[in-house]
């Protein structure tokens, strides 16, 4: 079997990352950034999976997008639709309303061009 060791360096140290979504694709991304020497404070919708990764992960659970994305270098969303992304993102609790101005949105949802 092959196996490439993974290397994070070109990752800053102490970059503050809030992930929104851990499903299947998700849960192990956001994981990935952690060990890359992230601060990473993570976000789901059904809070027992958000509970779960900081189980096996560490970093911190939050109850709504807004307070995940306050203060993050990076915002990444990866759910599930067009619908799930503008939930997560627009109004009072979403992220767009606790991203700092000069944060990065790195959106991995299969989602349409039209959102």
């Amino acid at each position: 079997m092959y196996f490439q060791a993974k290397d994070y360096s070109p990752v800053p140290a102490g970059t503050k990352v809030a992930f929104i979504g851990l499903g299947t694709m998700g849960f192990p991304m956001a994981g990935h950034l952690l060990h890359a020497g992230c601060q990473v404070t993570v976000y789901n919708r059904t809070a027992s999976k958000a509970q779960a990764w900081v189980e096996k992960f560490g970093g911190k659970a939050v109850a709504t997008p807004r307070e995940a994305a306050q203060d993050a270098d990076v915002v990444f969303t990866c759910v599930g639709n067009d619908n799930d992304l503008r939930s997560v993102l627009l109004g009072e609790n979403g992220a767009f309303a606790g991203m700092k101005k000069d944060a990065v949105l790195w959106d991995a949802t299969t989602d349409s061009a039209e959102v």
